[in-house]
């Protein structure tokens, strides 16, 4: 190899690689059996160097692994390094990865729920462990040299992505961080924010996926490529779009969808026929997956946007006899779930559905969802991670990072619940989602499988497949907690300071660039505007003010006309009865009509939507023409008054011809012959305004009024005037982006300061009480503590309140009412919702609104009896049967429950009954199911 290489190149290609023995990448190399891509070398150097880096890359890439030599690099230089992760699930699994590497002495774990070894030199916690101890000025953060924080494009989540940037602004000048990171389109953007506020920061992007990703569409029995490729061209697949064409402009008459059942049956066979003609149809999953075993494309992952329906999807596995494993596999997967269970109760594993879920295991087949036990759902991980099952049918909450690739990944919809309406899914997600296919160094591809639906565009999927990335965006505000965490440790003004420099404002300031630009332009032009309409005979831009201010006094005054006019029109149409005769001045009901129904006058009333808004009365009438029409404020220009009156049939029924008739030519009989009032036009206001007169004066005595070139000189004063109130709005603009969050910050302390929790840079008593307490309801917990509210309550009922702090309900708001535990338990969560009210009313009177995600949400109380319940020792069986949720479900609202019944227990004051309750409550609802599950 060296053969050709002169004496000088062989001795430098020799030095080179001495030097690089040297480093510590080099035994870190050894360490795995292939080789570092070439991103992963560039960030193991960097952060050699002495840099922070951020690594963006795609998921399954391998960027964990830079992650990982920091671990080396920490534990070669005698210093700490804590690895961070979103979620427990992902904390436990990790802390797993490094026990197996440098041993459990080494290596420890704090999740809120787990403490293991949190004195070693790494530690692997969620994100706001590592925050809370940030705010508390833990001693374990001495000694700590390396942060790396894992999926740190959570930064963009609604309810907890603030927890990121609160970790990144606060650690120590000293730690190198370590940013881990999904493909983004502006990680250069949030790049120069961490050189901003971490210091040297190296940006590598990599758009390689290791294991290349193919892209299909299954339309019945065939699976089509999304794209075809042709040297450096990339197409959609004209086949498929040629299909496509075809099949979405196939469609049922009107009629087709109105026939008998007969007729419908008719057509229901002759779709099946056309089905098995055409083969193009969206095939059942029992199909899907019989087709991916034939194609050699299992193991795979089914995204379903819905737990019920993953559930049924496993069960039609089952009824349809589907069998994916041997004998032998089946034996191994009985042997670890029994293994894994050995320690639920038997009891609880008929409450649990455990035969059901073991039976499919068997077969290979499973589901992976929230609503599943963890105990369940790491089972599920392990058994697939070992090929022993090899259908799993997944919600979205599966893409996020933990380690459970596949050879496929299959999408069921390219839609999903988003909490709020159907939508379609994002570039971002489809990239998450697919990202889980192709596992480097076993597959030589990943296979992303989407299942035809009807009206389905190729085009519109090969623009999701194409787009990789989408933007990271700050969700960065500042909460109670916050505030006096850091007003405590900085003052209020350096806090300001702090909060100025989160990515949130980083984004703002970087987003009014290019309308200060604009501005900048907008000067100019008004400098050119300003000399071209200069006047020889004196100041124009004065004379221009002059008709400006009286153009705009007279649509000043004709507004208030207007508005005067529709008053009057609704006062007098409240004012109608059934039976009074009108005449209709204007639009295509003009004429006589009756009326029938007055209508609802102006304001809010119960509709069938909830309240609903009226901008005033809409009379139902007959018109002379045998018409009923319901007419509208805009059908009156002017006050209506009633002509005549006359009786309306008891009979009469507006939804008869016959009768309409008859009662139309009662109405002629009675009034043909009345000529309606007109109505006088009274004088403009403007003739009699004072404001009106003394302008026109000033024009006509303004020297530029006897100008030549008078209207030449206007255009230009009008296109300057249009100009600069342009320009002002985009000042405001401009305005209301700057130090957005430093008025929100000022907006809460001011609140804390009314409430008694701040005094200037203080921190009182009451605020220290709130440093402690962290979550969504932080200081109405901090506001029950000081009323009192619990004291006295038994540890059950203290868990029932708990729960409202915590508890959010997936069900509707016209869910009914929960039910509730009687006595003390119930008047304290009564006074609960009365404090929040009080907070709301504050919050408002401060602008500070939910909608910002600041403030107080009203607290949930749905989960307050089975809580109660299970604290009290009732079974399992029976809570779960009475909350009507899966046992996921329950399990994860309890793990939160007992989170802030320890922060409870902490921030409550000496010498009350709560502490000791709180502490009791914990113990009462840690058992069971709650115990054994290792990951919440």
């Amino acid at each position: 190899m060296t053969d050709h290489l002169s004496p000088a190149q062989r001795y430098a290609a020799a030095k080179r690689r001495a030097a690089e023995q040297a480093t510590a990448l080099a035994p870190f190399r050894e360490l795995y059996d292939f080789g570092l891509d070439a991103f992963q070398i560039e960030a193991c150097q960097a952060l050699e160097a002495g840099k922070g880096v951020l690594v963006a890359a795609p998921t399954g890439s391998g960027k964990t692994i830079v992650g990982e030599f920091a671990v080396h690099l920490a534990l070669d230089q005698g210093r700490k390094c804590f690895y961070t992760t979103p979620i427990k699930a992902l904390s436990n699994q990790k802390y797993a990865d490094l026990v197996k590497r440098y041993g459990a002495d080494r290596v420890g774990l704090l999740t809120g729920d787990n403490s293991v070894n949190a004195d070693a030199p790494v530690v692997v916690m969620t994100t706001e462990v590592l925050r809370n101890m940030l705010y508390a000025g833990s001693s374990a953060l001495t000694g700590l040299g390396y942060v790396v924080m894992d999926e740190v494009h959570y930064l963009s989540d609604r309810f907890r992505g603030a927890v990121w940037e609160e970790v990144i602004i606060h650690l120590p000048e000293s730690v190198t961080l370590v940013s881990l990171s999904a493909t983004v389109s502006n990680a250069e953007e949030f790049g120069d924010w961490l050189d901003t506020v971490r210091g040297d920061t190296e940006v590598i992007v990599s758009e390689h996926r290791p294991v290349p990703l193919w892209q299909h569409v299954l339309a019945g029995r065939r699976l089509y490529d999304l794209f075809e490729e042709s040297g450096e061209k990339r197409e959609v697949n004209p086949d498929l779009l040629r299909m496509a064409r075809l099949e979405n402009t196939r469609t049922w008459g009107a009629r087709d969808r109105y026939r008998n059942g007969r007729d419908r049956r008719r057509a229901a066979d002759r779709e099946r026929e056309r089905r098995q003609r055409a083969r193009v149809y969206t095939p059942s999953r029992v199909e899907v997956i019989d087709r991916l075993d034939a194609e050699g494309l299992l193991p795979a992952i089914t995204f379903i946007f819905s737990r019920a329906g993953c559930e049924a999807a496993v069960q039609q596995c089952l009824h349809a006899g589907l069998r994916l494993n041997d004998a032998v596999a089946r034996a191994r997967v009985r042997e670890i779930v029994e293994r894994r269970a050995a320690a639920i109760p038997d009891e609880d594993l008929h409450v649990l559905g455990y035969f059901e879920w073991l039976e499919g295991l068997e077969r290979g087949i499973a589901a992976h969802h929230a609503g599943m036990l963890p105990t369940f759902k790491e089972i599920v991980e392990e058994l697939f991670v070992r090929g022993l099952v090899k259908a799993v049918f997944a919600t979205e909450t599966l893409a996020l990072g933990i380690n459970m690739p596949a050879r496929s990944v299959v999408l069921e919809k390219l839609v999903k619940w988003n909490g709020e309406q159907h939508a379609d899914i994002t570039p971002g997600e489809y990239t998450q989602l697919t990202g889980r296919a192709g596992r480097r160094g076993i597959d030589v591809e990943g296979h992303a499988v989407v299942l035809w639906q009807r009206g389905m565009d190729p085009a519109a999927l090969a623009g999701l497949a194409g787009a990789r990335t989408y933007p990271l965006r700050s969700s960065f505000k500042p909460s109670y907690n916050m505030a006096v965490n850091l007003v405590g440790q900085f003052g209020r003004h350096r806090s300001r300071e702090l909060l100025e420099t989160s990515f949130a404002q980083f984004q703002a300031d970087r987003s009014v660039v290019g309308i200060s630009r604009q501005v900048r332009r907008n000067e100019t032009g008004l400098a050119g505007y300003r000399e071209a309409m200069t006047c020889h005979l004196g100041d124009f831009g004065e004379y221009s003010r002059l008709r400006q201010d009286l153009k705009d006094r007279e649509a000043e005054l004709a507004r208030q006309g207007v508005a005067q006019r529709r008053a009057a029109a609704h006062t007098s149409l409240e004012q109608l009865k059934p039976g009074d005769i009108i005449h209709v001045p204007t639009g295509k009901f003009a004429g006589l009509a009756l009326v029938l129904d007055p209508g609802i006058p102006a304001g809010r009333s119960a509709g069938r939507r909830g309240m609903e808004f009226h901008e005033g009365p809409r009379p139902l009438v007959l018109t002379e023409q045998r018409q009923v029409k319901r007419l509208a404020s805009i059908d009156f220009p002017a006050p209506v008054e009633p002509l005549d009156r006359m009786r309306i049939p008891r009979s009469f029924n507006p939804r008869s011809p016959q009768s309409r008739r008859d009662l139309a030519s009662a109405l002629r009989s009675k009034a043909g012959h009345v000529v309606p009032r007109r109505h006088r036009k009274q004088r403009a206001a403007a003739a009699d305004d004072p404001e009106i007169a003394r302008l026109r004066a000033a024009i006509r005595t303004h020297p530029c009024h006897g100008c030549a070139e008078r209207e030449d000189h206007a255009r230009w004063a009008e296109r300057y005037h249009r100009l600069a109130r342009d320009t002002r709005q985009l000042e405001r603009r401009i305005e209301g982006r700057t130090n957005t969050i430093a008025r929100t910050f000022d907006q809460v302390a001011a609140l804390l300061s009314e409430l008694g929790y701040l005094r200037d840079d203080e921190v009182t008593e009451d605020g220290r009480r709130l440093a402690r307490l962290y979550g969504e309801l932080d200081l109405l917990a901090s506001e029950c503590l000081r009323d009192g509210v619990w004291e006295g309550l038994g540890p059950a009922e203290l868990a029932a309140c708990a729960s409202a702090l915590v508890y959010e309900a997936r069900s509707a708001d016209d869910a009914p009412a929960p039910e509730l535990p009687g006595g003390r338990a119930r008047e304290a969560l009564a006074d609960m919702v009365r404090i929040w009210g009080r907070l709301d009313a504050l919050e408002d009177q401060h602008s500070i609104s939910q909608a910002t995600g600041v403030g107080q949400r009203e607290p949930d109380l749905g989960f307050a009896w089975p809580a109660y319940r299970w604290a009290r020792g009732h079974g399992l069986d029976e809570v779960l049967r009475d909350a009507d949720m899966p046992a996921g479900d329950f399990v994860r609202w309890c793990k939160q429950v007992i989170d802030v019944l320890g922060q409870i227990a902490a921030a409550a004051p000496e010498g009350g009954t709560v502490r000791g309750n709180a502490r009791k409550a914990v113990d009462a609802m840690l058992r069971g199911v709650v115990a054994y599950s290792s990951v919440g």
